[in-house]
C-alpha cells in the first residue's frame, strides 16, 4: 500500500465500524418485536414454548402470549403451531427482519459495508474482499470455496426434492388442501420424522434437561481431555451467570461463565466469548471463556428447564469452541485459542456435537424429572434418524453461504447492487427449492455486517469445517476403538485443540489424522448420494 493511501484506509475502517454499528442497532430494533397471540391460539405448542410465550408478554406488560422475533422463539413455534395462518404470520415477520423499507431497513447499509470493502480490498491490494479474506484459509481462493458448496448443492436439492415430497403426502392425506410453503416444512418435517421413524422429538425433549447435559458436556470433556469443571463464586456481570474453574490435573486452566438464559436487550442465539487469551509470553495468562444462550428461565429457580434436542447440538457446538479457547497452549495470545484459519475454527465446535449422541452419554446424562434415563429404544431411533431432514439443513445454509461469497465478489465490479434484489437474483440463478428460505437472508446477515467478524466471504467455512469433521469423526468410530478412544483423543487434543494457529490446519490435521480430509465422509454422513 502507498502511504498516501493510509489515510483513506482510516477512513473506509471508521466509517465501516459505524455501519456495522447501526446495522447491530437496527436488527436488534427487530427482534425486540413479537406477535401477539391469545389463548385460544395456542393449538399444538408444548409446555414450555406456551410459558415462553407468556412470560414475554408478561415482561412487556400484558396478559396475552408473546412469539417474539428471534430464532428461538420462531423455529420453535413453526415446528409445533397447528395453525398454519399462524405460522405464516409468524415466518414472515422473521424472514423480513431488514427488509422493510422503514427505520430499521438495513439494505442501504449492507450496500455500503460492501462498496468500503471492495474499495478497502483494492487498496490493500487484493481484487476483492473475499480474495483477501481467503489468503489465510485453508480454501486459498474464492474458487475452491465455490467448488466445494456447489459440489454439495446438486445433491442437497435433489434430497429436498424427496423431503418436500414425503411431506406433500402426509399433507395431501390430511385433506385440507396444503401445498407445503416455507412456514409449513418444520411442521411437515416432524410428521415425517414420526411416520417413518416413529420418533417424536417431543418424546426427546422431557429427557434434555440445560443443567444435566452441562454435566454431560463436563463429562466429555474430562474422559477426552483429562480437564474437570468446579465451581466457583466469582463477581458476574448479571445474576444469571456462573462461573466454573477448569483443571487439568489438578492445575489451574482457565475459568468458564455459563450465560444461559434469554432477557431484554441480549442479542439472539448462542455463541462463546472469549475475554482473556492464554499465553505464557512474559508470564502464564490463563484463558477466561463463556458460553452464551438464550434459553427461557425458569419461573421457579428449582424447575429444570427442558431444551430441544437440536438446541443440544448447539450447546455442544459452542462448549466446542469454549475448549478450544481453555486448552490452548501457545506462547502468543495472538495465535491462542480459536485464532486460527476461517475456515478450520469451526471444526473443533462443529465436531463436539457428535458426542450428544453417542449411546453411552445420552443413556447416563439424558435423564426424566423423575431420575428415570432415556429408554434405549429411543436413543437407537435417535441414531437411525441422523441424516433426516439434510437436505433442508443444507440447503438453508448453503443458500446464505453463497449469497455471502457471491455478493463480496460481486462489489468489486459495481457500485449499484440493492441486497434484497441481488438476493432474489442468485437464489433464482441457484433454483432455490421454494419451500427454503437462506438461514440468514441478507438484511438480517449479522455474520456478515454486524461487525468486522472472520464470516463476511467465508461463511461457506461450516461446510468446509464439516467436511473435516466427518472425517474426523470416522477416525474415532470407524479407524479408532470408539468414541472416547485415548490415543485419537491425545492427538486431537495435541494438534488441534491445544494448537491454536501455531501450526498450518492442514498440518495439524495430517498429524492427528495421518492424511489429509476428503469430501467422501461429508456425503456419508449428510445420506447424499455420491458420483
Amino acid at each position: 500500500m502507498k502511504e498516501e493511501q493510509k489515510p483513506r484506509l482510516k477512513e473506509v475502517n471508521q466509517k465501516l465500524a459505524t455501519l456495522f454499528t447501526s446495522f447491530g442497532h437496527h436488527l436488534l430494533d427487530e427482534e425486540n418485536q413479537f406477535i401477539e397471540i391469545q389463548q385460544a391460539d395456542l393449538d399444538g405448542l408444548p409446555a414450555d414454548i406456551i410459558e415462553g410465550a407468556r412470560a414475554a408478554a408478561e415482561e412487556r406488560g400484558s396478559k396475552a402470549y408473546h412469539i417474539l422475533n428471534t430464532r428461538s422463539a420462531v423455529e420453535p413455534f413453526l415446528t409445533s403451531s397447528k395453525r398454519r395462518d399462524l405460522r405464516e404470520k409468524v415466518w414472515k415477520k422473521f424472514v423480513q427482519r431488514g427488509d422493510n423499507k422503514d427505520q430499521n431497513d438495513n439494505n442501504a447499509i449492507v450496500a455500503e459495508i460492501l462498496q468500503l470493502r471492495a474499495e478497502r480490498a483494492k487498496l490493500l491490494g487484493y481484487e476483492t474482499h473475499a480474495h483477501w479474506r481467503l489468503e489465510d484459509t485453508m480454501a486459498k481462493t474464492p474458487e475452491n470455496a465455490m467448488a466445494l458448496m456447489e459440489s454439495v448443492w446438486k445433491a442437497a436439492t435433489a434430497r429436498v426434492k424427496e423431503e418436500v415430497a414425503n411431506m406433500q403426502e402426509i399433507a395431501t392425506a390430511e385433506g385440507q388442501g396444503v401445498i407445503i410453503e416455507p412456514w409449513d416444512y418444520r411442521y411437515y418435517a416432524e410428521k415425517v420424522r414420526i411416520a417413518q421413524f416413529d420418533l417424536d422429538m417431543d418424546l426427546v425433549k422431557p429427557y434434555f434437561q440445560l443443567d444435566r447435559l452441562r454435566e454431560a458436556m463436563f463429562w466429555c470433556a474430562e474422559r477426552l481431555f483429562g480437564i474437570n469443571f468446579s465451581r466457583v463464586d466469582l463477581p458476574v456481570y448479571h445474576a444469571d451467570v456462573k462461573v466454573w474453574e477448569v483443571k487439568d490435573g489438578g492445575k489451574h486452566v482457565g475459568l468458564w461463565y455459563f450465560d444461559p438464559y434469554a432477557r431484554k436487550g441480549k442479542k439472539s442465539g448462542a455463541w462463546m466469548s472469549e475475554y482473556r487469551s492464554q499465553e505464557r509470553l512474559d508470564s502464564t495468562v490463563s484463558p477466561i471463556v463463556s458460553n452464551n444462550a438464550n434459553f427461557i428461565a425458569p419461573g421457579n429457580e428449582s424447575d429444570p428447564i427442558l431444551i430441544s434436542f437440536d438446541d443440544g447440538v448447539t450447546l455442544f457446538h459452542e462448549f466446542g469452541h469454549a475448549l478450544h479457547g481453555l486448552l490452548s497452549n501457545v506462547t502468543y495470545g495472538s495465535l491462542s485459542g480459536t485464532k486460527v484459519f476461517t475456515d478450520y475454527v469451526e471444526f473443533p465446535s462443529q465436531l463436539l456435537e457428535n458426542w450428544l449422541t453417542v449411546p453411552e452419554v445420552l443413556l447416563k446424562f439424558a435423564v426424566n424429572q423423575q431420575g428415570e434415563p432415556i429408554p434405549m429404544e429411543l436413543v437407537q431411533k435417535i441414531q437411525k434418524t441422523m441424516t433426516f431432514n439434510k437436505g433442508f439443513e443444507t440447503v438453508e445454509y448453503l443458500a446464505s453461504a453463497l449469497v455471502d461469497m457471491k455478493l463480496h465478489l460481486a462489489a468489486s465490479n459495481t457500485c449499484d447492487i440493492h441486497p434484497s434484489t441481488f438476493e432474489a437474483t442468485i437464489l433464482k440463478e441457484l433454483n432455490m427449492p421454494k419451500e427454503i428460505v437462506m438461514r440468514h437472508r441478507t438484511t438480517q446477515f449479522s455474520h456478515l455486517w454486524d461487525s468486522e467478524r472472520q464470516y463476511a466471504a467465508c461463511y461457506w467455512s461450516y461446510l468446509w469445517a464439516d467436511s473435516i469433521v466427518a472425517d474426523a469423526w470416522e477416525a474415532f468410530t470407524v479407524d479408532g476403538k470408539g468414541p472416547f478412544d485415548e490415543e485419537v483423543a491425545a492427538k486431537l487434543k495435541k494438534f488441534v485443540f491445544q494448537a491454536g494457529n501455531t501450526i498450518h490446519p492442514e498440518d495439524g490435521y495430517k498429524a492427528f489424522r495421518g492424511r489429509a480430509p476428503g469430501t467422501e465422509a461429508l456425503m456419508r454422513k449428510r445420506g447424499f448420494a455420491t458420483a
